[in-house]
C-alpha cells in the first residue's frame, strides 16, 4: 500500500485537493466557516513549508555541504530572469490579462529548490551535498529579492496588511513572512544539532514524515489553486497560457541546470537544483501576495517537473536492472 501511495502521490494529492474544495463549498451548512478556514489556511501553509524544509536540513550535516561554480551560474540565471520579468510586469497595464501570465512565469523562475530534490538526486546518483548547498543559497536569494521587488510589481495585493504602504513598509512586512520561512528551518536545524544532536538524529531517521507533510501541503495548495480558478475572471485561454509558460520555464531550467552541471561534472545535482521546484511555495506566494490565479502556475509546474523526474527515475531503474538481467542470461 505504501509503495502504491508513494508512486501515485502526485495525482492522489492533487485529486484530493480538487475534490475536497468542491465537497466543502457544496455544503451550505459550512458557509459560515469559510472565513475561518481561509484564515487557518493562511497559517497552515507556511507552517507546512517550514516543517518540510526543517526536516530536510536535519538530514544533512553542515560538513557535507559543498560549494561548486555551477551554483553561482544558476543563481545568476534564476535571478536575472526573475528581474527581467519583473521589469516587464511593471511596464504592463495593471488590468492586463497577459500581466497575470508573466507574473506566474516569474514565480516559476525564482522559486526555490524542492525539498524532494535531494531524494531524486540521490536515486539518480547525484551529489546531495552540492544540491543542499544550492537549496540554502537559493532560499537566501529568494528571501531577499522577492520582498525587494513585490512592492513594485504588485502594490495592490490580496494581503490587506500592506496595501497602500510605502515601499519600505511593504518590504518589511513581506520579508518578515518570507525570510523566516525560507532560512529559519536551516538555522533551527543547526541550533538543534548543536544543543540536542539526539533529537536531530531521531528526526533525520523519519524518512517518510516529509513525504506525508508534502502530500498534505500539496493537496491544500491545489485546493487553494482551484478556489482561485473558480473565482477568477481570467479567460481560460490565459489560464492555458499559464500552463504553457510554466512548461517552458520547467524545460529551460532543467536544460540550463544540466548544461552547467555538464561543465562542472555534476550534471544530476545541477539539473535537479534548477529544475525541481518547491511548487507549494509558488502557490502560497502567488495566492498571498499577487493575483491569486497566478498560484495555478505552481500547480502546472508541479505536474511538469514530476513527470520529467518520473521518467528519469524509470530510466535509471531500467539501467540498473538491465545489466543484472544480462549477467543472469550470460550465466
Amino acid at each position: 500500500m505504501m509503495k502504491f501511495l508513494k508512486r501515485w502521490t502526485l495525482p492522489i494529492a492533487m485529486l484530493t485537493g480538487v475534490v475536497a474544495y468542491f465537497v466543502y463549498t457544496s455544503i451550505p451548512a459550512l458557509d459560515s466557516t469559510h472565513a475561518w478556514v481561509n484564515s487557518m489556511v493562511a497559517v497552515i501553509q507556511p507552517l507546512l513549508l517550514f516543517a518540510m524544509l526543517f526536516l530536510t536540513f536535519c538530514k544533512v550535516h553542515p560538513r557535507d555541504l559543498r560549494l561548486s561554480p555551477w551554483q553561482g551560474w544558476l543563481l545568476l540565471f534564476q535571478s536575472c530572469l526573475f528581474l527581467a520579468l519583473c521589469l516587464l510586469v511593471i511596464a504592463m497595464p495593471q488590468d492586463s490579462h497577459m500581466r497575470v501570465v508573466v507574473e506566474g512565469t516569474m514565480l516559476c523562475f525564482i522559486c526555490p529548490t524542492a525539498t524532494a530534490a535531494a531524494v531524486a538526486t540521490r536515486k539518480l546518483g547525484g551529489n546531495v551535498g552540492t544540491l543542499m548547498m544550492y537549496t540554502i543559497l537559493i532560499n537566501l536569494v529568494v528571501a531577499t529579492i522577492v520582498p525587494a521587488m513585490l512592492p513594485f510589481i504588485h502594490p495592490s495585493t490580496p494581503d490587506a496588511s500592506f496595501q497602500g504602504s510605502s515601499f519600505w513598509a511593504a518590504f518589511y512586512l513581506i520579508i518578515i513572512r518570507v525570510f523566516p520561512l525560507l532560512l529559519g528551518p536551516f538555522l533551527l536545524s543547526i541550533i538543534l544539532r548543536a544543543i540536542a544532536p539526539g533529537i536531530t538524529e531521531f528526526l533525520s531517521q523519519k524518512r517518510d514524515l516529509p513525504f506525508y507533510l508534502w502530500a498534505v501541503s500539496l493537496s491544500l495548495a491545489i485546493a487553494v489553486s482551484v478556489k482561485s480558478i473558480v473565482h477568477t475572471q481570467l479567460p481560460w485561454t490565459y489560464q492555458l497560457c499559464l500552463a504553457a509558460t510554466s512548461l517552458i520555464a520547467c524545460f529551460m531550467q532543467f536544460y540550463f541546470g544540466r548544461r552547467m552541471g555538464l561543465k562542472y561534472k555534476d550534471t544530476i545535482s545541477a539539473a535537479q537544483a534548477c529544475g525541481q521546484k518547491n511548487t507549494v511555495f509558488i502557490i502560497w506566494l502567488g495566492y498571498t501576495f499577487m493575483t491569486p490565479v497566478t498560484s495555478i502556475a505552481g500547480g502546472f509546474y508541479s505536474i511538469w517537473h514530476n513527470l520529467w523526474n518520473s521518467y528519469q527515475l524509470r530510466q535509471a531503474e531500467k539501467e540498473k536492472t538491465t545489466p543484472s538481467l544480462r549477467k543472469k542470461g550470460g550465466k
